[in-house]
């Protein structure tokens, strides 16, 4: 666990926090919060299905808020790049940096 996944984590409460129950219903919230959670305590993206799959289904959830005309383009991107933070660098971007 590194602080800038704790700290993205906490952008991630902010934003539901933030957004409440007018932008986002309970069970949207959940898929959110699933997926921040899976990514904080994930060690290995490439090996943890359940992290992934909350990621996809996050992403998922985002693209149709938008195209609804629920949220804009930049709630979505700023909120799936904060829920990308919370896990683990993968290999490669570590390598690069």
């Amino acid at each position: 666990m590194t602080p800038e996944r704790t700290n993205a984590y906490r952008r991630v409460l902010q934003t539901l926090n933030e957004l409440g129950p007018s932008k986002l219903q309970s069970g949207e919230q959940d898929r959110v919060r699933d997926a921040a959670d899976n990514l904080i305590f994930c060690q290995n993206l490439g090996t943890d299905a359940s992290a992934r799959d909350a990621l996809a289904d996050a992403r998922l959830l985002f693209e149709v808020l938008v195209d609804s005309g629920r949220w804009e383009q930049v709630t979505a991107d700023r909120l799936a790049d904060d829920i990308r933070a919370c896990g683990p660098v993968p290999e490669l971007e570590r390598l690069a940096a």
